[in-house]
């Protein structure tokens, strides 16, 4: 569960991070450079300026990993590199939190761990990335990463001009922008299970303005040949919401459970 959480958490991420605005007038698709669909995807999110200025968001919907198996989420995000998300499913919910000082916990009672232990240096490094809500087309230098122009490919039968991202650590992502309206239409990548790369795709649809930005309220996930998928139906999206600084620091732990004898004395 907190691996497929964690994907969920990357998603959210994603959907945040790389969302715009209806672009204009159709326009046939035809050769462009990356620096080009770059400059019309953040104009098209509302600009830059508009972007950086926004320094807390709040995401909260119902997570679906099976027609039986779903609940509510809940993500923060707060500059700089603060991140708090959690699901809750048969009554038992994760927690993943980093404090954006290189610190993380989280806790998971599907492992039957209901106390917050602390991340490892690797899932600190995953969860950053996840708080990076700005997304890796704005300051992709300053964060190691490189951006080629990758051709125009169909996404549901739709026209989308395709970029590569190379990220720091040497992974990459692909994240495909309707030709149309420069909105996101799909992100693909790969991710590791059991020490074994295995790619993933999520797409993006109903898209709405919140503050001035397009955001995705649904996100469908999958992996090529796979049954299952995972749909994220987002029910609020809050922009500059205020968030306590302690939802970033480590959970409480769980309040103790009085014994049998305990509660017969009582």
């Amino acid at each position: 569960m907190t691996r497929t959480w964690r994907r969920a958490a990357r998603t959210l991420a994603t959907a945040i991070a790389l969302q715009g605005v209806v672009a204009g007038l159709y326009r046939p698709v035809m050769a462009q450079t990356a620096e080009e669909i770059v400059s019309k995807v953040l104009a098209a999110r509302g600009g830059l300026e508009k972007i950086k200025a926004v320094q807390s968001q709040r995401i909260t919907g119902t997570i679906y990993f099976s027609p039986e198996l779903y609940g509510p989420f809940m993500a923060e995000f707060k500059r700089p590199g603060k991140m708090h998300n959690e699901v809750t499913i048969h009554d038992k919910t994760v927690v993943r939190a980093i404090n954006g000082k290189g610190a993380g916990w989280v806790v998971n009672p599907f492992a039957g761990k209901d106390a917050p232990e602390a991340m490892s240096e690797d899932e600190v490094r995953d969860a950053k990335n996840e708080s990076d809500f700005d997304g890796p087309l704005v300051d992709s230098k300053a964060k190691g990463m490189t951006i080629e122009y990758g051709g125009t490919e169909k996404v549901e039968d739709k026209d989308a001009y395709v970029l590569k991202v190379t990220h720091k650590d040497g992974s990459i992502s692909n994240y495909a922008f309707d030709a149309k309206t420069f909105l996101l239409a799909r992100w693909s990548g790969a991710d590791s299970v059991n020490g074994e790369p295995v790619t993933r795709e999520t797409l993006f649809h109903d898209y709405r303005d919140v503050s001035g930005l397009k955001f995705a309220f649904e996100l469908v996930s999958s992996s090529p040949g796979a049954e299952i998928t995972q749909r994220i139906v987002v029910e609020k999206i809050e922009v500059d919401p205020h968030i306590d600084e302690a939802h970033f620091e480590k959970p409480p732990a769980p309040a103790a459970t009085p014994s049998a004898g305990q509660a017969e004395h009582r």
